[in-house]
């Protein structure tokens, strides 16, 4: 038997005991509340690792895609240094030939002038020599008509007429050179005469005519029968006034969903190419009127202002990075049109008739291939698609076509006055195009009545 106070010993060991196993117990216990909230914290930050990787991800999507935007538009950048520094080389060549025709045609109308005054000198030569035959046919007359006289009053026959005037000599009659002397003082002393006259200036310039075979010369009549200006030819229309020209399509704005595709494209390859279309701009830039883009080459042919140096230029570009920059629109309706071919690289622009750009070696050999995508109104990055708002077209377009061929001045002349549509058009406008956006037709008697 315990005693009472072995008890007492025994129950504090056993209390003390069991408040350690208490106190083992709630640390335990904190442990795994522990564990659970780090367990918690490890999966919170887990998820927001992934969120992190995911949004990274997205930034660097968006960053190569801009990327590759950034180099497209530094090849496009690069392509235009290159393409200024060749046309300032050739502006320079063509200023230098420029002064050296003035140089000539300003030593070619010194000469002519040197020539006139040495003829007006000559002619006052002559005219010295006509008036000293004069005075001696004057004196010689005096002792004839005394002879002849002399002969009647002693009532003795003539003599007849010395063998060496003949009838078939016959002497020119005294008025004759009187009439020729009055008409030299009186040429002498026009105004007409001391200044250069201005039907020699017209020579020069190519618009004076010769007259006929069977005109005479008359002083002071001939030189203002030959100052009269030749008739113009009047044109038929005026520009802008053309009509029958097919349907108009409008794109009025720069959203990236306005495009027409031209449909079945180019199906042969191209040697040769000429564009000509009716087109008005309601921008301060040309946009894109046409693209040409195929898997190896998304600028096989394009015809765009969005990077153009000039405001109102173009870019004619064929197989990218190679181009031309070409005057071209304001914001009324012209007729464009936009030849190559690849036999030494010739190109030719034609505005309203008139031929405003020319040279030679661009992408001379060059072949524009078939098939791909051909689209009005927008520049492709890729085949049918990568548009960009900036360099869409807004404006109206009429009277489309293409030929794979060049076409001559005549043939351009008749297609801007609405005579004749040149024959072997492989594109145009009315056939094969399919609108997108909010693009639409509009029908105009005249162009000008088309906003």
């Amino acid at each position: 038997m315990w005693s009472h106070s072995q008890f007492q010993s025994f129950q504090e060991v056993a209390l003390t005991h069991l408040q350690g196993i208490a106190s083992n117990y709630n640390l335990s216990y904190n442990m795994d509340v522990w564990f659970r909230s780090l367990e918690e914290d490890s999966r919170a930050m887990a998820l927001a690792i992934t969120q992190s990787q995911a949004t990274v991800q997205r930034d660097l999507a968006h960053l190569k895609t801009w990327m590759r935007k950034i180099q497209h538009r530094s090849r496009k950048v690069d392509m235009m240094l290159q393409a200024l520094d060749l046309a300032l080389s050739e502006e320079g060549t063509r200023q230098a030939w420029e002064r050296k025709e003035q140089k000539a045609e300003r030593d070619a109308i010194s000469g002519l002038v040197l020539a006139m005054r040495a003829l007006q000198d000559m002619l006052a030569h002559l005219m010295v020599l006509v008036h000293r035959q004069g005075a001696r046919l004057d004196a010689l007359d005096g002792p004839l008509q005394a002879g002849c006289s002399g002969w009647a009053n002693s009532g003795t026959t003539a003599p007849g007429p010395p063998p060496a005037l003949t009838p078939a000599q016959p002497e020119s009659p005294r008025p004759s050179y009187l009439k020729l002397q009055r008409d030299w003082q009186v040429l002498r002393a026009s105004p007409e005469h001391r200044n250069p006259p201005q039907d020699f200036a017209a020579c020069l310039q190519g618009t004076w005519e010769p007259p006929a075979p069977g005109s005479h010369w008359a002083p002071g009549g001939a030189a203002a029968a030959l100052r009269e200006p030749p008739q113009q030819e009047q044109l038929p229309q005026r520009l802008g006034e053309i009509c029958s020209v097919g349907p108009v399509l409008v794109f009025p704005n720069t959203s990236t969903e306005n495009m027409v595709v031209l449909s079945p494209g180019f199906l042969t390859a191209l040697w040769a190419l000429s564009f000509c279309s009716w087109v008005r701009t309601s921008s301060g830039h040309l946009g894109t009127l046409l693209s040409h883009a195929t898997e190896e080459n998304d600028n096989k042919l394009v015809l765009h202002g969005r990077d153009s140096l000039v405001p109102g230029s173009m870019d004619f570009v064929i197989g990218d990075p190679a181009f031309r920059e070409l005057p071209l629109l304001d914001d009324q309706w012209h007729h464009v049109c936009v030849i190559w071919t690849s036999i030494q690289g010739r190109y030719w622009l034609h505005l309203d008739r008139r031929l405003v750009a020319t040279g030679s070696h661009f992408r001379e050999g060059y072949e524009i291939p078939p098939g791909g995508s051909l689209v009005l109104g927008q520049e492709q990055d890729h085949v049918g698609g990568g548009f960009d708002s900036s360099e869409a077209f807004v404006g109206s377009i009429s009277g489309l076509a293409i030929w794979d061929r060049v076409l001559v001045p005549g043939e351009v002349a008749n297609l801007a006055t609405g005579k004749e549509l040149p024959a072997g058009a492989i594109l145009m406008l009315m056939e094969g195009a399919l609108l997108g956006g909010f693009v639409h037709r509009a029908k105009c008697t005249f162009l000008d009545h088309c906003a």
